[in-house]
């Protein structure tokens, strides 16, 4: 698979006032760091240290995802945490889709300032999900879930191909960080498109439930699931910047 550009892992380090806080973003299940560039040099150019890792699996082929067990996606963004957190004196743990849901593991192992996630994965609506482990031997790959933006003209570089395989590891993902979110303390942001044929309103469901901390929710009225390339990218990269800037003052967020 050749990246689109923008596609490969980007890091920047801190300038001027905002130098000591850092942002860890993640991108979504199938896709690449192209869906989350210009929010991470929006926030750059606000002068926060930016780091934006491509996860294990991704960027290659399908077939790799196929074969990449969860926890090498969430052991990639935990070493990125841990180089930036070297180099900054708090972190703000963000991320797309199921780049979301890594922020909100992360949130519950490490002392993140805060959690910014947009459209973040817990559940899935196709009732042959729960089945992915064995259906994977049977059916390798399904047609992709990439792209879904309303904006014209956008290629967030997904496979073209999901791979079933993967949506098992997944499955396993959000089960994992469902059972945990009850132990995050820090505040959290969701941006939630009201039209997203990726990620199911459940999924909001499950964080408004078991989540143990403050949570802000912003509607995204003009924009699909990858909302971070949309017409409502940004307010997302707004808002971002105004919560990071009132949780790193120590005011309410």
């Amino acid at each position: 698979m050749t990246l689109p550009p923008g596609a490969a892992a980007f890091t920047s380090d801190g300038q001027g006032v905002n130098a000591a806080t850092g942002v860890l973003l993640s991108h979504g299940f199938t896709g690449s760091p192209v869906s989350l560039a210009a929010w991470a040099r929006h926030l750059s150019a606000q002068g926060y240290a930016v780091s934006l890792p491509l996860l294990p699996g991704h960027g290659t082929t399908w077939q790799e995802l196929a074969r990449t067990p969860w926890e090498l996606w969430y052991d990639a963004y935990d070493r990125s945490y841990q180089q930036l957190a070297e180099r900054t004196d708090s972190v703000v743990a963000a991320g797309l889709s199921m780049g979301g849901t890594l922020a909100l593991r992360l949130a519950a192992h490490r002392p993140v300032a805060g959690v910014a996630v947009v459209n973040p994965g817990l559940t899935i609506d196709d009732p042959r999900a729960r089945y992915s482990g064995l259906l994977k031997y049977v059916q390798r790959s399904v047609p992709a879930i990439a792209n879904n933006i309303k904006l014209d003209g956008q290629d967030e570089g997904a496979y073209l191909r999901t791979p079933v395989g993967g949506v098992h590891q997944l499955m396993r993902l959000f089960k994992d960080t469902t059972a945990v979110l009850p132990r995050i303390t820090a505040p959290v942001l969701a941006f939630r498109s009201t039209v997203d044929s990726v990620v199911p309103d459940s999924s909001m469901d499950v964080l408004r439930r078991y989540l143990g901390s403050e949570l802000e929710v912003v509607p995204l009225e003009n924009s699909y699931h990858v909302a971070t390339m949309d017409h409502d990218a940004p307010l997302i990269f707004d808002r971002s910047h105004q919560f990071i800037q009132r949780i790193s003052a120590g005011a309410p967020a």
